[in-house]
């Protein structure tokens, strides 16, 4: 039985590792050396194959590209429509959906598609590329295409493989090419994403290809109760842009009358506000709580050799830049060789015409006596011979038909050899100079492609949009005391001993008890707090609390100041040492505040009454234990205003201290 699951476990494990492998090299994962995936690579191919100028049904385009790739046509049709809205290899015709609406394009029987001027110019060269057999041996395939331009950074790519995913950002044309030019004068090089869909990204977190960025939204103020959206984040569309805008007026987050998408060849969403809302503030909620921003965490994984591996964008650029140098290299040997033939024959025929050397056969009566006797005759001018004459090279002269003998233009013969070596001098100066050539090469490029692809996303540094700040205070949280609930679900019946504030469901609620206790707690629907709570409000940097608290062990009063202390969520603190009697007596807030003390009458005292001006007390830590304001027991504290005790963010006088407090 044992031996059973272990052969059971190992063919599981020996299948997975090839499924997972197929998928990574086969399917998600793009090539380093053209960019593509494999469906990418054989959707182009296929247009070379059929390339003939004129448009293609994409249906045509589909069923041919089937007889390379090993998967339904459905697959294929949609990586050809990504493709080709990407608008650099692919030219379109008819309707193929719309990247800003996420519209889906037409049937591939009623759209057409042909190969760009620059993808027939940077894709293809027979001599550079390797081929294998297909899925079923019936044709070949490239392994990869010798591309020109860096395509894995020019367009991007998503895939998720089984263990493994990549998500590589676009980038710009010019950018990338201006950079390859630097690599190659050996300088530094900066890169950032551009995206088709505009926006603005944010790249402080981003770490050469990887790491994380924030891409948002243009937003316009149109007036102080309209606001257009312009342009959208990469990864949304503007249907899932008002989703997530109608999903946030729903919750209650903003306040909105309508959301209209006017969009066509561009973005165009129109917000309309409702009553006491304002557009400035709207804006930076729609960043806060809609995919108006978004986060984008890059990952650039690629297949080098068939293994998966994690560059930098630098790296990637580099390899790609060496690549390129190293394909013209080979290009202009390949264009030398043929032009050394060229001229190798031109010469032989020129020598053997010019000199008459086919009349010496005439006698001849064998063809290999004639093959000899052409060799031999030949041997006087060997060393004007680019290379020495083979017996190809001989079978070659002896099939020039005499009517072209006839008709030979020694003069015209003359000037095509001088062309020929003229470029051959021409391609051994490019190759003495491979980086110049290379950044010509690119230049080149530039000056006819590079207007076509200005950058569309903006570069900059967005503010931090704090949520709780922009979020709506629609929720009403109440302090029954009676029963000792709290929560926006909890109504304040009884406005001398209840409370009630207006926050959000982001706001930290501040607890503090007449004992001493305080707490930090979210917004919830409701929750027992007791029925001695002297304090709640929002938690806010930079509050200032005066308090006077009586410490029940001395039956002294003190009174003391602090601002908004620091704390952990629902863990309880103190701001004096616990005990049965302890109390707090008053608490306000703020700047300029001061309270009026009646002590318990003395015989020998000359006043019975002190005023505390909490200005003068140092601001310390919540615990600390305060100032001593008498001796003396303490009968009644009240605000020093004059006026009647507040529930929250004023003074509060605790019910049941307008009489004695001395604890007598």
């Amino acid at each position: 039985m044992d031996t059973q699951y272990g052969r059971l476990q190992q063919l599981f494990d020996q299948n997975f590792i090839e499924y997972s492998s197929y998928v990574i090299r086969e399917r998600a994962i793009p090539d380093i050396n053209d960019g593509l995936k494999p469906v990418q690579r054989r959707i182009l191919q296929t247009l070379h194959n059929m390339d003939d100028g004129r448009f293609h049904k994409v249906a045509n385009v589909v069923g041919e590209t089937m007889k390379l790739h090993p998967h339904g046509d459905a697959s294929i049709f949609s990586a050809l429509v990504n493709l080709a809205n990407k608008e650099y290899l692919i030219e379109r015709q008819g309707n193929f959906g719309n990247i800003f609406t996420g519209d889906q394009a037409s049937a591939p029987r009623y759209i057409e598609c042909r190969l760009t001027p620059l993808a027939r110019e940077i894709l293809f060269n027979k001599d550079l590329t390797e081929f294998v057999d297909s899925y079923d041996a019936r044709m070949l395939e490239p392994v990869t295409l010798p591309a020109r331009l860096p395509l894995m950074l020019l367009q991007g790519a998503d895939g998720i493989a089984v263990g493994m995913a990549t998500k590589i950002m676009p980038h710009n044309f010019c950018e990338l090419l201006e950079a390859q030019k630097k690599i190659l004068r050996g300088e530094e090089i900066v890169l950032y994403p551009d995206f088709p869909k505009k926006g603005f990204v944010d790249v402080s977190l981003y770490d050469h290809g990887n790491g994380k960025i924030r891409c948002r939204a243009r937003i316009e103020e149109l007036n102080e109760k309209t606001i257009i959206v312009k342009e959208i984040p990469y990864t949304t569309t503007t249907q899932s842009l008002i989703d997530s805008i109608e999903k946030a007026a729903k919750s209650g987050k903003i306040k909105i009358l309508s959301v209209n998408d006017y969009t066509a060849e561009e973005v165009e969403i129109e917000i309309k506000l409702a009553r006491g809302v304002y557009a400035k503030e709207t804006i930076a909620a729609l960043y806060a709580f809609t995919d108006c921003e978004v986060p984008i965490s890059p990952n650039l994984t690629f297949i080098r050799e068939n293994m998966p591996m994690v560059w930098t964008v630098e790296e990637v650029l580099e390899h790609n830049t060496h690549k390129l140098q190293a394909d013209l290299t080979k290009e202009l040997q390949i264009n030398l060789d043929r032009l050394q033939e060229k001229l190798h024959a031109r010469l032989l025929e020129q020598i053997f015409i010019e000199e008459r050397l086919y009349k010496e056969i005439e006698e001849e009566t064998s063809y290999a006596a004639v093959c000899k006797r052409v060799m031999t005759s030949l041997q006087p001018f060997f060393d004007q011979l680019p290379r020495a004459v083979s017996k190809e090279d001989v079978e070659r002269l002896l099939e020039i038909r005499i009517k072209r003998i006839s008709r030979y233009d020694i003069n015209r013969q003359h000037q095509e050899i001088k062309g020929i070596r003229g470029d051959i001098k021409t391609v051994n100066n490019h190759l003495k100079d491979m980086v110049g050539y290379t950044i010509n090469y690119l230049d080149d490029l530039l000056n006819r492609y590079g207007r076509f692809y200005p950058r569309l996303t903006e570069i900059c540094e967005f503010e931090e949009v704090s949520v709780r700040k922009v979020a709506l205070a629609n929720l009403v949280v109440g302090y029954h005391r009676e029963s000792g609930f709290l929560g926006h679900q909890v109504k304040a019946e009884d406005e001398q001993n209840d409370f009630s504030i207006n926050c959000s469901e982001y706001d930290r609620l501040l607890l503090i008890d007449s004992n001493g206790t305080y707490k930090v707690t979210s917004v919830s629907d409701k929750i027992f707090v007791g029925h001695d709570l002297a304090w709640l409000g929002k938690v806010e940097k930079g509050l200032v609390f005066n308090i006077i608290y009586r410490d029940g062990a001395e039956n002294i009063c003190y009174a003391k100041r602090f601002s908004t202390p620091k704390f952990i969520l629902d863990k309880e603190y103190r701001l004096f040492d616990e005990h049965k009697r302890s109390q707090i007596l008053l608490l306000s807030l703020g700047e300029g505040r001061s309270a009026h003390i009646n002590l318990v009458p003395s015989p020998r005292a000359k006043s019975n009454m002190v005023e505390v001006y909490f200005d003068e007390y140092l601001l310390k830590g919540p615990g600390a234990k305060g100032k001593r304001i008498s001796p003396r027991s303490v009968r009644r504290v009240t605000d020093s205003t004059g006026k009647a005790p507040v529930k929250q963010k004023e003074a509060l006088t605790l019910p049941g201290l307008d009489g004695d407090s001395s604890g007598d």
